[in-house]
């Protein structure tokens, strides 16, 4: 049993200005709450009710300020669980109504103490409504937030900075959100009420997980079904990864431009693939997995981010309602004949699911582990329920059992 714990409630008295200054010199002024400072990235907008702390905590933020469209964010706020990366790669927060006083028996501290805690700049009391529809018509802008206690800010300094960060096209983050050094995963499996985190103790599959940005929720998922994960950093060689003798391949999400990440790792990828152990990708490395078997990629005006993406899956005639979290897509006219697509978005038919024909090779755009959002999609980690799922474990199966056979 999880025994109670003291909600540490602290009623806010006093917010510092805040300010949100985009690259076409539109400003937004509110109350800075969280980190005191600035930082300046692309803003975006999630569409999530439920699971902040996940989602400001998903290193495939790296480099962006989240608008979140929901006004009541921080009510029940925050515990040292929900986290999906040990450091916080989110450059800031926009919120629409001030943080209430927490009330959930898991909160350990409010929102505002978090944020600080992780050095995340925070502005609430702005039009988030407005914003959203602002990035909807022009695009995801560049744009840097800040606050102070005096609420001094140079226009002409924020605006500025803001047009010469280069933005996320060209950019690879990968690397800076890797880890630095290969390591195995501890275990656990994904949280339940009455017993929190439980630990895997059997390990009858091995995957390497290629980290671009890994959630932990990945890796507990896949220690829900009795795998031990070995997670590597993402320029590690294909030869290095073989050589740990892994039943199959993880590609794992993460922030940035595929392509510029791509430079060095569909090389890696393609010689994966050429040693025939099963490889399975979400999110990044989808997007990778596609430019692996050379296809290419764009950025999309928008974006999908949010708890609520309808998805059609094209094999057995279902739809689903799923996590995203992307701003890059797959360009369908570039796919090899020899890949299938499995899955479409119902919002703009941007491909959501691969398949090579040939070999247990596929990938997902979209997250079927996320904790903030529904579980439509977490058959994908079922082997039992999921064609797609029940070959690429069908083959780890077969992997492991050749292994054997040659040992």
């Amino acid at each position: 049993m999880i025994k109670k714990r003291k909600v540490n409630s602290v009623k806010f008295s006093y917010f510092s200005p805040g300010i949100l200054v985009l690259e076409n010199k539109t400003v937004f002024r509110g109350m800075g709450i969280g980190y005191q400072g600035t930082a300046t990235g692309e803003v975006c907008f999630n569409t999530s009710l439920t699971g902040y702390q996940e989602i400001i905590s998903d290193p495939s933020y790296a480099g962006q300020i989240i608008n979140f469209t929901f006004p009541h964010i921080g009510n029940v706020g925050t515990n040292n669980e929900d986290h999906e990366s040990d450091k916080i790669w989110t450059r800031g927060v926009i919120f629409n109504s001030e943080i209430t006083n927490p009330s959930n028996y898991r909160s350990l501290r409010t929102l505002d103490e978090w944020l600080k805690k992780h050095r995340v700049v925070g502005i609430t009391g702005l039009d988030t409504r407005g914003l959203t529809n602002f990035i909807r018509d022009k695009g995801a802008p560049k744009g840097t937030i800040s606050n102070n206690k005096k609420g001094n800010f140079n226009l002409k300094k924020l605006i500025n900075t803001s047009v010469k960060w280069p933005g996320l096209k060209g950019l690879d983050l990968a690397q800076t959100v890797t880890t630095s050094k290969k390591y195995v995963w501890k275990g656990f499996k994904t949280w339940k009420k009455e017993k929190g985190f439980e630990k895997n103790k059997k390990k009858s599959l091995r995957i390497v997980a290629i980290d671009y940005g890994i959630k932990k929720n990945i890796l507990r998922y896949f220690s829900n079904f009795d795998c031990e994960v070995i997670v590597v950093p993402c320029k590690l060689s294909a030869d290095e990864i073989i050589k740990i003798k892994p039943d199959g391949i993880f590609l794992s999400n993460g922030p940035g431009d595929p392509a510029k990440t791509g430079k060095y790792a569909i090389e890696i990828i393609q010689k994966l693939i050429k040693s025939n152990i099963p490889i399975f990708g979400i999110c990044l490395g989808h997007q990778l997995m596609a430019l692996a078997l050379k296809a290419k990629t764009k950025k999309m005006k928008l974006g999908h981010r949010g708890a609520n993406h309808p998805v059609k899956n094209l094999i057995n005639d279902t739809v689903e309602i799923t996590s995203q979290n992307h701003g890059f897509e797959i360009i369908k006219e570039s796919l090899p004949k020899n890949v299938e697509v499995t899955h479409k978005s119902l919002f703009d038919s941007c491909i959501e699911g691969i398949k090579l024909k040939n070999k247990p090779v596929f990938s997902v755009q979209y997250h079927p582990e996320s904790s903030p959002g529904p579980q439509d999609s977490y058959y994908l980690f079922d082997q039992s329920k999921h064609l797609l799922f029940h070959c690429f474990f069908s083959a780890l199966m077969f992997h492991r059992s050749q292994q054997e056979t040659v040992d």
